[in-house]
């Protein structure tokens, strides 16, 4: 007897999906009950927890990596120099 036959004899799935009161998860019956009495406050989607705080100007940043760039450039220019003589 193949593993799944075994599976089937041992539940059969179609007297489960076809039973007519389903049982809500855990969850679902915790958040019913502590909303009953106490309902939630509406909520945007994602809501941000604190303000956001403006960013550096891009410039800055696109200075900073074109700095550095150019600063390994030369670094590695000298050195392919250094190494000709």
């Amino acid at each position: 007897m193949s593993e799944e036959d075994h599976w089937e004899r041992d539940f059969d799935h179609r007297w489960a999906n076809a039973a007519e009161h389903k049982e809500p998860s855990a969850r679902a019956r915790m958040l019913a009950a502590r909303w009953k009495n106490n309902l939630p406050g509406p909520v945007p989607f994602r809501a941000d927890p604190d303000p956001v705080t403006p960013r550096r100007s891009s410039w800055i940043s696109t200075a900073v990596v074109l700095g550095c760039v150019a600063a390994v450039i030369l670094l590695l220019g000298y050195a392919q120099t250094r190494a000709l003589y």
